[in-house]
């Protein structure tokens, strides 16, 4: 949207004392304000102006907003009830783009809702954003994901921990699951004091791009596989996965050695053992 364009609306500040919407931490909930940083989240998924896009958990609409003014059709999700009036707001500002859902994200069919190609956009309540995300990549693919891309506001630990490489500390389970079937990457760091009230944690925001899914490999596979490796993180494969029927088997066939530790398998060994796990 040009700027001369741009929609007058209220400071974010302004709409919170004007519906009463103090952040909920049962909610998970922590504002952010700034709307230059808001401005540079809703960029980062590329050129969306007239394109599907979702979000969970708005609040009092700092991304909506910005969404918006990039010029996406939008579906936001809001448990909090307080805070649907102050999106009406948005919605009569941007006639025709915005859709508000009333209800549990868990519980909405977000693909049913926002449709084939949205671009996933949210500051996500950081007590069920990691349930959320599993949730988007577990969904089918056929052979790529229903949704375009995932651009998503974490805690810096678990940001690290979606795309972390073999051999760290943060790698693991959410890594594998994260990048067996897209590219992820830290696009944007937000500082602790950039919310309202300021969480105890950095947060950053990931964005996903994905990737055809890896032929003959099923997820339930390599769920299995995964749970059974870095349950025991600290031990060697040939402990670790002892329990599992046929992993030491696959892991011979792929010619993994067994007394290396989860930590050090790449995602595409991990996805060549569970190729072999699911014939």
């Amino acid at each position: 949207m040009p700027p001369e364009a741009r929609v007058k609306l209220p400071p974010l500040r302004d709409v919170i004392a004007t519906h009463g919407l103090q952040a909920s931490k049962a909610l998970g909930q922590n504002f952010l304000l700034d709307e230059q940083l808001l401005d540079r989240i809703a960029a980062i998924p590329g050129a969306i102006d007239g394109q599907p896009a979702f979000e969970v958990g708005p609040g009092p609409g700092g991304l909506t907003r910005a969404i918006l003014r990039a010029g996406a059709r939008l579906v936001a999700v809001e448990r909090d009830r307080r805070c649907l009036p102050a999106l009406a707001e948005l919605d009569a500002a941007f006639p025709g783009q915005l859709r508000i859902l009333s209800g549990d994200a868990m519980e909405i069919d977000a693909r049913a809702e926002a449709g084939d190609g949205a671009h996933i956009i949210a500051n996500l309540p950081y007590n069920v954003g990691t349930a959320l995300l599993i949730g988007w990549l577990s969904a089918d693919w056929s052979p790529l994901p229903w949704w375009s891309t995932l651009t998503l506001m974490f805690q810096m630990e678990v940001a690290e921990r979606i795309v972390a490489q073999p051999g760290t500390d943060h790698y693991g389970r959410l890594a594998i699951l994260s990048q067996w079937r897209s590219d992820a990457r830290i696009a944007m760091k937000v500082h602790r004091s950039a919310f309202t009230p300021p969480p105890k944690v950095m947060s950053a925001v990931v964005h996903l791009t994905p990737k055809a899914a890896p032929d003959g490999v099923q997820l339930k596979h390599l769920e299995r596989l995964t749970a059974a490796a870095f349950g025991q993180r600290r031990k060697m494969l040939r402990q670790s996965l002892k329990g599992l029927p046929g992993a030491l088997d696959a892991l011979a066939e792929v010619g993994i050695d067994p007394q290396r530790r989860a930590e050090t398998v790449s995602v595409d060994e991990f996805v060549a053992v569970a190729r072999v796990l699911g014939r």
